[in-house]
Protein backbone atom coordinates (compact mmCIF):
# COMPACT_ATOMS: atom_id res chain seq x y z
CA UNK A 1 0.00 0.00 0.00
CA UNK A 2 2.78 2.27 1.00
CA UNK A 3 5.02 1.49 -2.14
CA UNK A 4 1.83 2.13 -4.20
CA UNK A 5 1.53 5.47 -2.82
CA UNK A 6 5.17 6.16 -3.35
CA UNK A 7 4.88 5.35 -7.15
CA UNK A 8 2.11 7.75 -7.69
CA UNK A 9 3.65 10.81 -5.75
CA UNK A 10 6.66 9.48 -7.72
CA UNK A 11 5.01 9.94 -10.98
CA UNK A 12 3.41 12.58 -10.03
CA UNK A 13 6.72 14.96 -9.45
CA UNK A 14 8.34 13.72 -12.60
CA UNK A 15 5.30 15.04 -14.63
CA UNK A 16 5.48 18.24 -12.80
CA UNK A 17 8.98 17.97 -13.33
CA UNK A 18 8.25 18.11 -17.16
CA UNK A 19 5.76 20.81 -17.20
CA UNK A 20 8.05 23.04 -15.36
CA UNK A 21 10.98 22.52 -18.05
CA UNK A 22 8.95 22.74 -21.02
CA UNK A 23 6.45 25.35 -20.30
CA UNK A 24 6.77 29.18 -20.06
CA UNK A 25 5.94 31.02 -16.32
CA UNK A 26 3.38 32.73 -18.36
CA UNK A 27 1.18 29.68 -19.55
CA UNK A 28 2.01 27.55 -16.17
CA UNK A 29 -1.68 27.03 -14.18
CA UNK A 30 -2.15 30.29 -11.66
CA UNK A 31 -2.14 27.19 -8.56
CA UNK A 32 1.53 26.12 -9.35
CA UNK A 33 4.75 28.17 -7.85
CA UNK A 34 6.34 30.25 -10.24
CA UNK A 35 3.70 31.25 -12.54
CA UNK A 36 4.38 34.98 -13.46
CA UNK A 37 1.83 36.24 -16.26
CA UNK A 38 3.40 37.48 -19.53
CA UNK A 39 6.77 35.81 -18.59
CA UNK A 40 8.53 33.55 -21.06
CA UNK A 41 11.27 32.04 -18.50
CA UNK A 42 11.49 28.67 -17.67
CA UNK A 43 11.95 27.56 -14.35
CA UNK A 44 14.78 24.84 -14.60
CA UNK A 45 15.38 25.24 -10.51
CA UNK A 46 11.68 24.32 -9.32
CA UNK A 47 12.24 21.10 -12.07
CA UNK A 48 15.43 19.83 -10.67
CA UNK A 49 13.29 20.31 -7.12
CA UNK A 50 10.48 18.06 -8.55
CA UNK A 51 12.99 15.86 -9.70
CA UNK A 52 14.48 15.22 -6.76
CA UNK A 53 11.22 14.77 -5.15
CA UNK A 54 10.24 12.21 -7.38
CA UNK A 55 13.87 10.47 -6.99
CA UNK A 56 13.55 9.96 -3.19
CA UNK A 57 9.77 8.69 -4.05
CA UNK A 58 10.97 5.87 -6.23
CA UNK A 59 14.18 5.23 -3.65
CA UNK A 60 11.92 4.99 -1.09
CA UNK A 61 9.44 2.63 -2.77
CA UNK A 62 12.48 0.51 -3.68
CA UNK A 63 13.25 0.45 0.01
CA UNK A 64 9.50 -0.70 1.51
CA UNK A 65 9.79 -3.01 -0.92
CA UNK A 66 12.31 -4.74 -0.25
CA UNK A 67 11.85 -4.99 3.19
CA UNK A 68 8.36 -6.35 2.25
CA UNK A 69 9.89 -8.66 0.19
CA UNK A 70 11.96 -9.90 3.19
CA UNK A 71 8.69 -10.77 5.62
CA UNK A 72 7.77 -13.43 3.33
Amino acid sequence: MIRSVLVVLGVIFLVIACVYWLVPAGSLPGFMPGYEAGSAHVHIKHGVASLVVAAVCFIVAWFVGRSQLGRL
